[in-house]
């Protein structure tokens, strides 16, 4: 398995669509009192390198073994970062999204576009514990608990070309 360390160094897409304004402690401390719960460190991690956007290919999947979105992995090309970028999604737009799609709280959505989401989920740990990740399909009205916390989910992000072998493949019959 990858070590988080590893993912760090490669975690970010060369792209800057989504990203917003370098994460700052005063930042952090907002965002937690906006969503009411301690954010776990190794997301903040991520974000201190870059607030949000494009995950990089060779971590853009998570494996499943329940069929969600597909038969054997759920995608994970965004991770939303923390700020108030016009037209970018942010961390800080849980509350709504949670309310606007009926999704259970309290939880964080890192990723996911209004009929899947990807999000830290505290409603066993509670607010300053450590959060699980889970998927939630908000047509099927279906839930899948992916990782024990957010360390053991980035570790086990792999390439969703991976899953599907002509992803990318550009060439035509």
């Amino acid at each position: 398995m990858t070590t988080f360390a590893e993912v760090l160094a490669t975690f970010w897409a060369d792209d800057d669509h989504g990203v917003q304004p370098p994460l700052t402690d005063e930042t952090v401390r907002e965002a937690e009192r906006v969503l009411g719960v301690t954010l776990p460190s190794p997301l903040l991690d991520l974000l201190r390198l870059r607030n949000g956007g494009i995950v990089a290919d060779d971590h853009d999947a998570f494996p499943t073994s329940q069929a969600t979105w597909s038969e054997d992995h759920v995608p994970f090309d965004t991770l939303m970062g923390i700020g108030g970028l016009e037209q970018t999604m942010s961390l800080l737009d849980t509350p709504y999204l949670v309310k606007e799609w009926g999704l259970p709280s309290p939880i964080v959505l890192l990723s996911g576009d209004g009929h899947c989401w990807i999000g830290l989920d505290y409603r066993d740990c509670g607010p300053d514990g450590e959060p699980s990740v889970t998927w939630f399909d908000t047509e099927l009205g279906v839930e899948c608990a992916l990782a024990s916390d957010f360390r053991t989910f980035v570790e086990k992000l792999t390439a969703a070309s991976v899953f599907d072998p002509d992803l990318g493949d550009s060439t035509s019959d």
